[in-house]
């Protein structure tokens, strides 16, 4: 039997849900606008145009993430403590000091990748011929430092309505820039409108981020050595942290590319992107919403063990069905979003959704470890995790050829979400509750199913699997939503008809 939550509980279900919608709701938009780009771009550059747009991307993630030193993540942090305590002058100080930092370290960043263009290029695609682009695509480090600087003050003051709009905002442009500019100039064209995109999103941030209501601050070249102190002190584990994802996700499409060519590197770019499509909003909803709340609560171990678990419940009901479903017509979402050159990705796509269900399990419990601020148990997890996604990429893209890239993102939380529900187990004696062990036995086993279903059964069996999957979890994990909120948040006619429901059902 699934406990039925308390008024407190409901309140904080109600709030992760309202959290999530807000940026899933951004999400919904965000993909209608993700079929137009991801079709226009497949069309006009092909598999070997989606890789090379892909390694840039990856390569402007690791400039972007070693200049900005981890500041945004840390900033997010030091915001939201300032925020609990509602001390308007400390809220003060840490903003206009991140944006100082802001400004310096993008320019030192983009200067620094555009001194080191030419290595980066041979290391790379192993000649001199992208040198220029990488040069260009330097500018857009400095975009990506300020607007992360600004956002983190948005999400620290959980400010989630101007995260979403943002969100928006960036998908249109994204759209609206990148197609015309590819369309004009093919493959040249590509870091042009990267770097566009970059600059445009500055500009939203900075116009949402100004309309918060800082106090005035004069901050002292001591005061700003001490803010700077203690963000860069959170903030340089952060950056590690991220440099390591952001250089394995670099490393993986070395490894496919070096293996199988750049059009290979184009399937797996579409995959991993389509993979995280849909899992994208819920992630980015925990660490938009969740992160700073769990903040706020970190020293009580109870009450973080009880909102990593309910956070796990949501998250779950919310994105198995949809990994299911992307399962199951993998095909479909591959012609919708792409074309039927990118066929060759399906079985690809389909590892990845069966990591992703791993990951939405495994995230909320490793935001315990950064709440708590524990940087080196933090950075050697990390460590550990692109160890292991590497070294299983390189054993099973040599083997397997580029799907092995899928199974080893699998394997990475088959591995990962083990050793982190090890760790919060010991830091704060976390156990997930009755709901979610009950929900993990339902979704995981399923899921197996329906992938092991198109591996070993005729397509049209699989389907009929895969479908049936779909629609029950889509049903259960709908009654199970609607029993953690309070009927209050539900229009009039809703709560009659489900208060009917609940009599009926007490009644049988």
């Amino acid at each position: 039997m699934v406990s039925q939550p308390n008024p407190a509980s409901r309140q904080s279900y109600t709030q992760i849900l309202k959290s999530t919608m807000v940026i899933g709701g951004s999400s919904i938009v965000n993909v209608g606008f993700a079929i137009v780009r991801s079709k226009a771009m497949a069309v006009l550059l092909g598999p070997e145009g989606v890789g090379l747009m892909g390694l840039y991307s990856a390569t402007a993630d690791i400039g972007h993430t070693i200049a900005g030193m981890g500041l945004n993540a840390s900033g997010v942090r030091q915001v939201a403590e300032a925020a609990g305590t509602k001390d308007a002058g400390a809220i003060a100080r840490t903003a206009t000091a991140l944006r100082r930092l802001s400004v310096l370290l993008g320019i030192l960043g983009t200067v620094l990748m555009a001194c080191l263009a030419a290595p980066i290029a041979r290391l790379t695609f192993g000649d001199d011929q992208h040198t220029g682009a990488i040069v260009l695509l330097s500018a857009m480090i400095f975009f990506q430092v300020m607007s992360g600087g600004q956002a983190a003050l948005l999400q620290g003051m959980r400010d989630i309505a101007s995260l979403a709009r943002i969100n928006v905002i960036g998908a249109f442009v994204s759209t609206a820039i990148g197609i015309p500019i590819i369309y004009v100039y093919g493959e040249k064209g590509i870091v042009p409108s990267l770097v566009c995109v970059a600059a445009t999103t500055l500009l939203t941030s900075w116009w949402y981020s100004r309309k918060i209501m800082i106090e005035p601050c004069r901050i002292s070249l001591r005061q700003l050595g001490t803010e700077a102190r203690g963000l860069f002190r959170l903030g340089f584990t952060f950056m590690a942290s991220a440099f390591l994802t952001f250089g394995s996700a670099y490393a993986i499409r070395i490894i496919v590319l070096d293996a199988e060519g750049i059009a290979a590197a184009g399937l797996y770019q579409a995959a991993w992107s389509l993979g995280g499509l849909y899992a994208g909003f819920i992630l980015q909803a925990m660490g938009t919403d969740f992160y700073p709340r769990l903040t706020g609560i970190i020293s009580d171990n109870v009450e973080c063990n009880r909102l990593v678990n309910e956070q796990t419940q949501v998250s779950v009901l919310l994105a198995g069905p949809g990994l299911l479903a992307t399962l199951t017509l993998a095909p479909v979402v591959m012609h919708v979003f792409y074309s039927s050159e990118f066929y060759a990705a399906v079985d690809l796509l389909r590892w990845i959704c069966l990591g992703m269900m791993l990951r939405i399990i495994a995230w909320p419990i490793g935001f315990i470890v950064l709440a708590k601020g524990a940087q080196k148990i933090f950075f050697w997890t990390e460590v550990a995790a692109s160890l292991v996604h590497v070294g299983l990429a390189w054993l099973f893209v040599k083997t397997f050829g580029s799907v092995g890239a899928g199974a080893a993102f699998f394997g990475l939380y088959v591995w990962h979400g083990l050793l982190i529900y090890w760790i919060a187990r010991r830091y704060t004696g976390f156990r997930w509750s009755t709901t979610n062990r009950v929900l993990i036995l339902i979704y995981l086993p399923v899921s197996a199913l329906v992938f092991l279903a198109f591996q070993c059964l005729q397509l049209w069996q699989a389907v009929a699997i895969g479908s049936l999957a779909t629609a029950a979890t889509g049903l259960y994990s709908l009654k199970m939503l609607i029993e953690l909120l309070p009927r209050e948040v539900f229009p009039a006619f809703v709560r009659v008809w489900l208060f009917r429901s609940a009599q009926a059902d007490a009644g049988s």
